[in-house]
């Protein structure tokens, strides 16, 4: 898609976050040095045309454990595994990405980055009323925070080659036909021509 098509990013209310890239779970995904390396050059992007950086985690105290019921099906099994504990290097935000002062950081304890956090309160504290989205996976915080997002009406970019799946014919359905009734399906490519042209 030409950027001249897609609706102009304003970078002092935009904010990319970075979901679920943490050591745990990039581990798991198949060619996760280029992914990082892509959502890596897209954050500097970011930050120097003066947006804001979130990133999200998923990580658990013994206590969030304790407070998943068996009713969900995602997260029992992780709290019966006593998995991502928040302080295990599992829960660690890959060090190629890590957070810088000023960036926006929150821990999650379900799929979506806002259902368990503080996000939008502090997005809405910096007039942020625009998302660029990169994550793992794709059928994960990706599809949860984007229709969370959308329902609060942001506007919403989906990085496509910055959010990954474990299941390649998933993150294809997604990227190609669901997310684009819901946001604005851009590469990291597209986003640096969108910012320079702010």
């Amino acid at each position: 898609m030409s950027t001249s098509a897609l609706p102009p990013i304003s970078p002092e209310r935009t904010a990319l976050l970075a979901m679920d890239f943490q050591n745990g779970i990039i581990a798991r995904m198949p060619d996760s040095d280029a992914l990082v390396e892509r959502v890596r050059g897209a954050i500097a992007d970011v930050r120097s045309a003066g947006g804001t950086i979130g990133y999200v985690r998923v990580a658990f105290t013994e206590d969030d454990w304790t407070a998943i019921p068996e009713t969900n099906k995602t997260f029992s099994g992780i709290a019966a595994a006593k998995q991502f504990h928040h302080e295990d290097a599992t829960a660690r935000i890959d060090e190629r990405i890590t957070p810088e002062d000023g960036d926006v950081v929150v821990r999650k304890v379900r799929i979506g980055a806002g259902s368990t956090t503080d996000l939008h309160e502090q997005l809405s504290d910096r007039g942020i009323d625009t998302l660029v989205l990169a994550g793992i996976s794709t059928s994960g915080v990706v599809l949860s925070t984007l229709n969370d997002a959308a329902d609060r009406d942001y506007r919403i970019y989906v990085l496509s080659d910055g959010v990954a799946d474990f299941d390649p014919e998933i993150h294809r359905v997604l990227v190609e036909q669901l997310f684009p009734s819901r946001a604005h399906v851009i590469d990291t490519t597209e986003l640096r021509a969108l910012l320079h042209h702010a």
